[in-house]
């Protein structure tokens, strides 16, 4: 289901490279690779998946779907996989806890606006059809259309003092785009990765004072040469990503389940992560006039 942008993209690619034969299910607004099927459609349209009516497939993955309905609305009309369905969930699925980092026992939060990934997880499970889950703390890396690095390019690359909350200790974790397609594209060689959930994220945590120097090398910027200033979040909403594009709290998952099970790791530690994502992304497709308005309004607090 889709397949032509960032995650779905970076997943396409590798698959492609692995001799896969793939079908992609997309709207058409970006281009699809000449050597797979291109099947029309929105997957919010029924008529539209009327396409799918009768189609059997091996593995179905679905790396856009954010509600149970998104996801059970495919499989009545493709039916179940015949091997595994692969699911882009995500770790904004957990409640905050003191405890971290958090495994894939951790507790959830009803209200996250992630829950519904958290439904679909559950609904699979209930209806004892085959999948692997992908929990995601953030992702990042070329093709991104989250503000994520781009936020700190942004401000580096315009001289712009960068708001940080608090002290700048709280941490924090990101994982590579062609990482995750890694890790998905090798679950469908191992049986022990049959009807489980994985957290996907890069090894270590970091904090934001070391998420800004990391970004600043990725820019050819000494670290201290960057302009930052810190603000009280305590009237923002922790999880809103508004005013700064990461949850507040710690945010720090544990990926060991996924390296023992699939005896995978990451290939990118993140200054050579956010490097790629500079050269490969921000170098091509460069901000223009990029808005700082909310930064003004965190340096009065």
């Amino acid at each position: 289901m889709g397949g032509t942008r960032f995650v779905g993209k970076a997943l396409v690619s590798k698959l492609c490279s692995q001799g896969h034969e793939l079908t992609l299910f997309t709207r058409g607004r970006n281009p699809v690779p000449s050597n797979v099927e291109h099947l029309l459609g929105d997957r919010t349209s029924k008529k539209d998946l009327t396409i799918l009516k009768d189609r059997s497939f091996d593995v179905i993955v679905d790396s856009s779907g954010r509600k149970l309905e998104d996801t059970r609305s495919i499989l009545e009309y493709t039916s179940s996989p015949n091997f595994r369905l692969l699911y882009v969930s995500s770790a904004g699925v957990y409640a905050d806890s003191n405890l971290i980092p958090v495994d894939e026992k951790s507790e959830l939060d009803p209200h996250s606006r992630h829950s519904g990934k958290a439904d679909t997880e559950n609904w699979l499970i209930k209806e004892s059809i085959p999948f692997t889950s992908f929990r995601p703390t953030y992702i990042y890396g070329p093709g991104n259309y989250n503000p994520i690095e781009r936020w700190f390019f942004d401000r580096i690359i315009h001289d712009q003092p960068i708001p940080i909350p608090s002290n700048g200790n709280t941490i924090t974790q990101l994982g590579h785009v062609d990482d995750l397609a890694e890790a998905m594209s090798l679950c469908l060689k191992y049986e022990c990765a049959k009807n489980r959930i994985y957290n996907c994220s890069g090894k270590q945590g970091i904090t934001f004072n070391g998420l800004v120097a990391c970004a600043a090398i990725a820019c050819g910027k000494k670290p201290e040469n960057v302009r930052t200033f810190y603000f009280d979040p305590s009237y923002l909403d922790s999880k809103a990503r508004k005013s700064f594009p990461l949850r507040i709290g710690h945010f720090f998952t544990d990926i060991s389940r996924l390296e023992q099970d699939l005896n995978w790791k990451p290939n990118f530690d993140l200054t050579n992560g956010l490097l790629d994502s500079f050269k490969r992304d921000y170098v091509l497709n460069p901000s223009n006039n990029p808005d700082f308005s909310k930064d003004n309004d965190l340096i009065s607090v």
